[in-house]
């Protein structure tokens, strides 16, 4: 068998590397709603850390931020735009 010639080589794509959506100067905060809002759906659902690319451990903040921004009625629990259009 002749070695130089593989038929199942993988092809070089050069990869860009994607930025991180929390920065190291980022407070995970609930005052923070500029960074907090980018982590809920236009239905007001928490998205999950594969959507937004962060670690456990700033998923675990990003949902203590959010739930106490809720509480103290900064951001709203549900996001339901159809109960109004009867």
């Amino acid at each position: 068998m002749n070695k130089s010639k593989r038929p199942f080589t993988k092809s070089k794509r050069s990869f860009r590397r994607r930025l991180p959506p929390i920065q190291s100067g980022d407070r995970i905060d609930y005052r923070n709603m500029s960074l907090i809002s980018r982590f809920i759906s236009e239905q007001g659902k928490i998205l999950s850390s594969r959507v937004n690319r962060v670690t456990l451990k700033q998923q675990r903040l990003i949902t203590i931020a959010i739930k106490q921004a809720r509480i103290l009625s900064l951001l709203p629990f549900l996001n339901n735009q159809k109960q109004f259009e009867r």
